[in-house]
């Protein structure tokens, strides 16, 4: 029977940041837990002065030249860290494209149940792409033409958009982006 130990879970936050005999550098800035700089120190006296206070010499920055390094816990560093990272991320806005796929004979009853899911979309912030699809001979036709049977189905949408992207060629045949117009909400 083979008796495994159980190995201790690292709180790493990556490779960037170095702690207290990590940090190699000759010479260091020094803040201190509250942010006030305490000038530049041989990286020894700063581990010293970090060890007396009981505390830890975590390393923010190593792009400056010296490294820029805290006398703060780490622990602390770590929580604080996730914290900005979490704010970061929930400010974020994720958009979709959604994509809606017409043909040129496509019937009026279809355009119109088409068309209220494009301003269902439209009003919840996603983008949508719309799809003139063409097949055979009829990529060969006027683009006049294809451009109002895309209006056909713009006409319908009843949220304010504005076009960002076309009409332009594409492999299926003619494509456009919208996305809600904002200025005229």
């Amino acid at each position: 029977m083979v008796i495994r130990k159980k190995k201790k879970r690292n709180n790493f936050v990556g490779p960037e940041v170095r702690i207290n005999n990590q940090i190699w550098d000759d010479e260091v800035r020094v803040l201190d837990a509250e942010g006030n700089n305490l000038g530049m120190m041989a990286t020894k006296d700063a581990l010293k002065k970090a060890q007396s206070l009981n505390l830890d010499l975590v390393e923010v920055s190593n792009k400056s030249k010296p490294a820029l390094v805290k006398i703060i816990d780490y622990g602390k560093f770590l929580y604080d860290k996730k914290k900005k990272d979490k704010e970061i991320k929930a400010k974020t806005v994720t958009t979709e494209i959604k994509t809606v796929q017409v043909k040129p004979g496509t019937g009026e009853g279809d355009l119109i149940l088409k068309a209220k899911n494009i301003s269902k979309w439209l009003s919840d912030g996603d983008k949508v792409k719309l799809d003139l699809f063409l097949r055979g001979r009829a990529k060969y036709m006027e683009k006049g033409f294809l451009e109002e049977r895309l209006e056909r189905v713009l006409l319908l949408v009843t949220a304010k958009y504005k076009i960002t992207d076309g009409p332009k060629k594409s492999p299926k045949g003619l494509s456009l982006i919208l996305e809600l117009d904002k200025k005229k909400k």
